[in-house]
């Protein structure tokens, strides 16, 4: 395992820490008009089940 030579400096930790953040998931449209509910690119909406042009839940007869 490696191991620090020396201590790194406040000024130095808290440049690297900077790039920490976190980012708010992008949000889209659900493609189905009638739903009108937002939800994460290349995933089925969590309102109605469309992914895109098909439906992602199975109709039961």
């Amino acid at each position: 395992m490696a191991v620090p030579k020396r201590k790194m400096s406040r000024s130095n930790t808290r440049h690297r820490r900077s790039a920490w953040k976190a980012v708010a998931p992008t949000l889209v449209e659900c493609a189905n008009p009638a739903c009108d509910g937002k939800h994460i690119p290349h995933r089925a909406c969590g309102e109605c089940g469309q992914y895109g042009a098909r439906s992602a839940r199975r109709q039961v007869l």
